[in-house]
């Protein structure tokens, strides 16, 4: 006997221990696996938020927003009146709560809860992030008009969550000057205070607001500094050949826009066949020009151009005077060469009369001098004394002649000689 019972009593323990574990396991409390993670979405997004839970049994999983105090589902039942919440199981041991198009007003903590005596609960938390919104109601207007030299502030407000974080640029990519000591790219705060603002200051500033969730917003605010017109004039006095065209220029400077225009003999200058006017403009500067064509005797004098706006007025003064057409002058080398040949020639011609007055003359005394006498026209004396005294006569004659000839020569000799 006491043989059989010992398999019967093994076999007994056995079945006593598996029942044991089994009670154990139908009676094993439910526990949480993981904690509920924090969650971060963005304005108008979905978002879940999970709940996972060990041993569930016939317990109920139920989920409460603690910010509102409001039990939204219990079990696969939505108990809120808000239809953005939604609740969902795997059939397994995760629960999960979803909230779709979220507002900012679903923020805070979720309590997932096991209904076990005592209650088991864990709590995660929903961050709604908004991107950056700019006040207008709260911030300058888009534009803003200042006096030269006066103090202005520029406000820019933002709201977003996080809170956003404002900067200032200038559109054109200049400095902004801060207290008049130093100048920066990049100013932060949302008042931008710009003491005795000057007219290189004028544009466009740009407040940015971000806070690291896209998208972030700028606004375009337009600082106009108004200040009475300016004009200077590079060129007072110009000079200009009658029948040639010439141009006049004045730079002028003014907010609020000029009107500009020339005046001539107290007379305004409209744009002709004679004047040509054109105005170049940048920003609140002006480059004024005019042109006037095939100068006359009645074009020269003074030309005024004169700037004017709601604040003042001013003018600029250019004199236009005549000066002599340039004349083309012979070159110095053909005026040389010219006299040299012309020197030439006359020496030559002058020394030729020479040689011919040398040679000629004397020619001309021989001539006379072996000439001779016609017999029809000599007296012959009769008396023979008378012809002695003739004949000498005669070679008196011949000696001075020669000796004037002989003197002559030497005279015209010396002449030529010279030259």
């Amino acid at each position: 006997m006491s043989g059989r019972r010992g398999p019967f009593r093994s076999f007994a323990i056995s079945l006593i221990q598996i029942i044991t574990i089994i009670c154990q396991v139908l009676t094993e409390e439910p526990r949480f696996a993981e904690p509920i993670p924090n969650v971060t979405v963005a304005l108008g997004r979905d978002a879940s938020l999970p709940c996972v839970v060990e041993h569930l049994g016939t317990y109920k999983v139920a989920w409460i927003h603690i910010d509102r105090q409001m039990i939204l589902t219990i079990h696969r039942h939505v108990i809120t009146r808000l239809a953005r919440f939604s609740v969902s199981h795997d059939n397994a041991m995760t629960w999960l709560l979803h909230v779709s198009q979220v507002q900012q007003e679903d923020r805070g903590y979720y309590m997932c809860q096991v209904n076990t005596n005592p209650m088991i609960s864990q709590v995660g938390y929903l961050q709604v992030v908004v991107p950056p919104n700019i006040l207008d109601e709260e911030s300058t207007q888009s534009v803003v008009a200042v006096r030269e030299n006066q103090n202005t502030s520029l406000v820019c407000k933002a709201d977003g969550f996080p809170t956003p974080k404002i900067m200032w640029r200038r559109e054109d990519g200049q400095p902004i000057s801060v207290d008049r000591r130093k100048k920066v790219t990049v100013y932060e705060g949302d008042t931008l205070s710009l003491q005795r603002i000057s007219r290189t200051e004028m544009g466009a500033y740009l407040c940015i607001a971000t806070n690291a969730v896209p998208p972030s917003v700028s606004k375009r605010i337009i600082v106009d500094v108004e200040f009475s017109p300016m004009i200077w004039v590079p060129n007072q006095l110009v000079g200009a050949p009658a029948g040639t065209d010439v141009t006049v220029d004045c730079h002028t400077e003014a907010h609020p826009r000029a009107i500009s225009y020339w005046v001539y003999d107290n007379v305004m200058v409209l744009p002709t066949k004679k004047y040509a006017i054109n105005t170049e403009e940048n920003s609140y500067r002006a480059h004024m020009k005019l042109t006037v064509r095939n100068l006359q005797g009645g074009d020269f004098g003074n030309y005024r151009c004169i700037s004017k706006n709601s604040l003042g007025e001013t003018e600029g003064s250019i004199r236009l005077y005549e000066i002599p057409m340039p004349s083309t002058s012979p070159k110095a080398t053909e005026m040389k060469s010219n006299a040299n040949k012309e020197t030439t020639r006359r020496v030559n011609a002058s020394r030729a009369t020479q040689r011919d007055a040398v040679t000629e003359r004397p020619s001309v005394v021989r001539a006379q001098l072996d000439r001779a006498p016609d017999r029809a026209h000599v007296y012959r004396a009769p008396h023979p004394h008378h012809a002695s005294g003739t004949r000498s006569l005669q070679c008196w004659r011949q000696s001075f002649l020669a000796i004037v000839i002989l003197v002559q020569i030497d005279i015209l000799t010396d002449f030529v000689i010279c030259f």
